[in-house]
């Protein structure tokens, strides 16, 4: 099912909608209150740069304040009611809103502005961790996807709306707060439409004090290393996009020669790649959480982000262009190309990271991870603009500012991926196997999505592991021969992701100890374990006869046990040895088309050697 599908699912298009119109009201009343000051009211420099740099410090305290109590209030209580006392909020914001606008009232907008902080930092928590509620696993890549797009998009429009609505003569501050006020009772009335998503920890015991509670968030946040560094990695990315928008206005009149058609040209084609981005997620990750995108994202954010300053730099010799005569100068869809794609992989760079804090995190505790993330996403912020203003300070133009936060972007994403491993070897995973083979996945909701499970396999490659690691849908842990264990790139791959060596009883009966209770204690804790029964690779593409250390593992620990079947790999890459050299034959069929076929769950009581190894042989389709 594609991911668009969702749009049309009511576990998931009223949230979608509530979010982006939510979203769309954030800027356009933003923008709308910046046009009011800037251009309507006759200010002076000195006042209307008061108000602009106030603006955004407004919007962002209540992340500070009331993030820990938001992520309390989505854990305790159910989410979707929330959310509607959220909208209603909202409308009586828009309200006030319409009252400041029509009598210029400057001191009672940045009051409204201070309460759509409130606003988004209560709805913040609910609106990532109500999506594991209402979606499958395997939606649920797809589904930050859209999100994420539809965001993009009404942040866009919303900007837009705001800047186009407040600049018309006469009627501008009525317009713009009537739609406002409109699109927040809209949003209140598809809130209604949201199914019910019960609370994940009822009997949370809510404390009132701000500041206590932060730091036990915060707490909480860092309790698991890959969860804290994923949302390390999520500020990092509102740090470069902050870094980023601040200085487009400066970039677009001084640097593109452009005027204010272009900055929006500008914004469209970054948001346009950011959504772009985010839906390629799901095709790219075949519908899985799949954390090797978030290297790519930030080698191609450090890539664009380093040409977009030699594409232009220094100041434009001609001004004023609109945005047509500007995409008609010389060297300048390099421009428009760089920026698109900054956006694009910044898509791949976020959207498996909100997802693996999702699917990775504990459901009870999931609200105040958000909650904790978001605490850290104002933090960084707050340091973009100074970033920002700093070298700005120090007389770099806005070109260069561009090129110190993708060359900083190589030292932050290089310092998170040694922290978690896992992400580089995710990223190697990801290359390798969809750059040897064209892979299709048959049966994967067959394997359970919780709890202990040993799954068993044809052995045909020495990719195998890779093959499989790539595409199961739950972290496994691999039973490996110690000598292909060993291998120089692979023992990184296998050593991250905790693989188990193995050895033959007469080759070292000590290791063949070691790996019969290492897979025991996997088991024990709930994990997936991955065998491949036959004990050594295939010789002639045949599956061998299935072992009875299969037997004894389910004997010490009775657990569910899935069969599958790898098809197609036989003669491919790496599938083979050379009899007379022993070595691997030179490749013959690269981008081989392979599937894996994952069969029901075999109960443990009725699983034998003998019996499993039919089932494989008849998933390969040995055997009708």
């Amino acid at each position: 099912m594609s991911q668009f599908a969702l749009l049309g699912k009511r576990r998931f298009a009223p949230f979608f909608w509530t979010q982006a119109l939510g979203a769309f009201n954030d800027n356009a009343f933003r923008n709308a209150l910046l046009m009011l000051v800037a251009f309507r009211m006759g200010l002076d420099d000195h006042a209307v740069s008061l108000y602009t740099n106030l603006a955004p410090a407004l919007f962002i305290i209540p992340f500070f304040l009331f993030s820990a109590t938001a992520g309390q209030l989505a854990e305790k209580f159910e989410k979707t009611r929330i959310i509607r006392w959220v909208k209603l909020f909202e409308i009586a914001a828009m309200a006030l809103a319409a009252v400041g606008f029509y009598t210029h009232h400057t001191g009672l907008l940045l009051v409204v502005l201070f309460l759509m902080g409130v606003h988004s930092t209560v709805f913040g928590p609910i609106k990532y961790a109500i999506l594991p509620q209402a979606l499958k696993p395997v939606e649920l890549v797809g589904g930050n996807g859209l999100v994420e797009t539809g965001t993009q998009l009404a942040m866009l429009v919303g900007m837009i709306a705001g800047n186009a609505l407040m600049l018309v003569g006469g009627i501008g501050p009525l317009l713009a707060a009537a739609a406002t006020l409109m699109v927040a009772v809209a949003g209140y009335l598809v809130s209604l439409w949201i199914p019910a998503a019960p609370a994940t920890a009822p009997d949370l015991r809510f404390n009132w004090n701000p500041f206590s509670e932060t730091a036990r968030v915060l707490g909480i946040t860092r309790a698991d290393r890959a969860v804290f560094n994923a949302v390390l990695g999520i500020s990092w990315f509102w740090f470069f996009g902050t870094v980023l928008i601040a200085q487009l206005p400066v970039y677009t009149r001084e640097i593109l020669g452009g005027d204010g058609s272009v900055n929006t040209l500008v914004l469209t084609l970054f948001s346009i790649g950011t959504g772009l981005g985010a839906l390629l997620c799901e095709r790219m990750s075949g519908k899985r959480v799949e954390i090797g995108l978030v290297p790519l994202g930030a080698f191609g954010l450090t890539v664009f982000g380093v040409d977009l300053y030699f594409a232009r730099h220094g100041m434009a010799a001609v001004r004023g262009l609109d945005w047509l005569a500007f995409l008609q100068g010389a060297g300048n869809w390099r421009i428009a190309f760089d920026l698109t794609l900054i956006g694009m992989f910044a898509g791949f760079y976020v959207v498996p990271l909100f997802a693996f804090v999702q699917a990775r995190a504990p459901r009870e505790k999931l609200s105040r991870i958000i909650a904790g993330n978001n605490i850290l996403n104002a933090l960084l912020i707050v340091l973009a603009a100074g970033f920002g203003l700093g070298l700005g300070a120090l007389g770099l133009d806005p070109a260069q500012i561009f090129l110190a936060a993708a060359l900083l972007n190589v030292l932050v994403a290089g310092y998170i991926f040694t922290l978690v491993p896992e992400f580089l070897m995710r990223f190697i995973t990801w290359v390798l196997v969809n750059t040897l083979y064209r892979v299709r996945v048959d049966g994967a909701d067959n394997i359970p999505g919780e709890g202990p499970v040993l799954l068993v396999c044809n052995h045909v490659s020495f990719m195998d592991p890779l093959l499989l690691l790539g595409k199961l849908r739950r972290p496994a842990r691999f039973v490996i021969y110690h000598r292909v264990f060993r291998i120089p790139l692979l023992r990184f791959v296998f050593r991250i992701a905790r693989a188990i060596p193995i050895a033959g009883h007469k080759e070292d009966p000590l290791l063949l100890q070691q790996a019969y209770d290492a897979i025991d204690t996997a088991l024990a804790a709930g994990e997936v374990v991955c065998l491949f029964p036959e004990g050594a690779l295939s010789a002639d593409g045949e599956i061998a006869p299935f072992r009875p250390g299969l037997e004894k593992i389910l004997a010490r620990r009775p657990v569910p046990v899935v069969p599958m079947a790898l098809r197609g790999l036989w003669g491919s890459m790496w599938s083979r040895r050379d009899s007379t050299l022993h070595r691997a034959r030179l490749p013959r069929r690269f981008r081989a088309r392979v599937e894996l076929v994952i069969d029901p769950t075999e109960p443990s009581l009725s699983a034998t050697a003998a019996g499993l190894e039919r089932r494989v042989r008849v998933l390969r389709g040995d055997l009708a």
